[in-house]
């Protein structure tokens, strides 16, 4: 996969931007609030349809116009693509590919893939809950489309079911227990989606970090990756059997749930649970052995990518380099290489040897301008 042009009109600080890509590596320069990680968020919303920064398309549209637009073309390992997103501030954006517009997200979902690692992956350790359930819908929604649409296909029941045990709560409605299970079994169905699909990520990916951690950490450390829904399934169970679970549990909660208006079991609440030598890695050690471990993951995130698409993702460094020391940036850029097309943002160039400088194609940015 390779990323031969981006062409960005209107988009956050860039009035009108083309940009070539001529090398496995581009390096773009530049002091802060210049547009550095503007042009990566572009690319990772080729990949994603999120933004990892904001969650309205109005945040995205250049301040004073109504129309961003984002265009791509990429080479894949069949044929190229040219793909366009075009964000409006007052109403929802529009696909195309190859000149013909795309209503479903999942037909756009797939055609470009991509690994982002930025300082705001720090939080896949540090931060809430939802931090690392975030980072495992954004990898499933390159690897399986249809996720998009499932998950979708929950939230809508969740916020559904919540607006009823609120109205429950605040004694506007009389309580129903038949409607009540017609949404425990909504969520359920489409929640056991979700759950299975999650599970089976983090077990495919753990073997592979652990064996990154394993490489940066000098095989001192030993991670532990492990997905924890609110109620407990065994990997063989068939699919009734994981939505009986579900159920099961919905229903231990539920005196709790109407009494606090919220629903308390489901994908909305699980846990990913990192571990480093069997305490809990938010706990464990220095920054350093933080980032090693963030590191771990977005290289497996990367290689499982790679494995399953059958060739590398593109890689998206946002001014991490400066993050991590010499060990670090070492595993990192020895396990790039040539073969992953990398574009990484940095406020100066003294990161780099100058073996990686005299391969790379370098820019400057400058207040959404970009030089050669």
């Amino acid at each position: 996969m390779y990323l031969k042009s981006l062409h960005l009109r209107h988009f956050r600080n860039y009035s009108d931007q083309l940009v070539g890509f001529a090398a496995p590596k581009t390096i773009i320069v530049g002091n802060n609030a210049q547009g550095k990680s503007n042009l990566l968020e572009a690319v990772f919303l080729l990949a994603t349809l999120r933004s990892h920064r904001v969650s309205r398309d109005r945040d995205l549209v250049q301040d004073g116009a109504s129309l961003g637009e984002i265009q791509a073309i990429c080479d894949r390992a069949l044929s190229p693509v040219e793909l366009v997103i075009r964000l409006r501030s007052e109403s929802r954006r529009t696909l195309a590919m190859n000149g013909v517009s795309v209503p479903r997200h999942l037909d756009f979902l797939g055609q470009v893939n991509a690994v982002m690692f930025s300082s705001l992956d720090l939080d896949l350790v540090r931060g809430s809950p939802e931090c690392r359930r975030t980072w495992l819908d954004t990898v499933l929604v390159q690897l399986e489309p249809i996720y998009t649409s499932l998950l979708q296909q929950y939230n809508q029941v969740l916020r559904q079911r919540n607006a009823l045990l609120k109205s429950i709560r605040q004694g506007g409605v009389t309580f129903d227990p038949q409607q009540l299970s017609l949404w425990d079994a909504q969520l359920a169905t489409t929640g056991t989606r979700l759950t299975r699909r999650r599970s089976r990520l983090v077990q495919r990916l753990t073997p592979i970090a652990q064996k990154w951690h394993q490489a940066i950490s000098g095989g001192s450390e030993q991670l532990q990756i492990t997905y924890t829904p609110k109620f407990e399934f065994a990997d063989s169970d068939t699919v009734e059997q994981v939505q009986q679970a579900f159920l099961a549990q919905i229903q231990q909660k539920a005196i709790v749930e109407q009494r606090q208006g919220t629903s308390l079991v489901g994908p909305h609440r699980d846990e990913v649970n990192l571990t480093i030598n069997e305490t809990p890695a938010r706990e464990y050690g220095s920054q350093g052995q933080q980032r090693t471990l963030v590191l771990a993951l977005k290289l497996a995130e990367l290689e499982l990518i790679e494995a399953i698409i059958g060739e590398p993702p593109l890689l998206l460094l946002d001014d991490v380099l400066a993050e991590l020391d010499l060990l670090r940036q070492n595993q990192l850029l020895n396990a790039i290489e040539d073969r992953v097309q990398t574009i990484i943002t940095t406020t100066h160039l003294g990161s780099f040897d100058a073996k990686w400088l005299d391969s790379a194609q370098i820019f400057e940015v400058q207040a959404g301008k970009i030089h050669v």
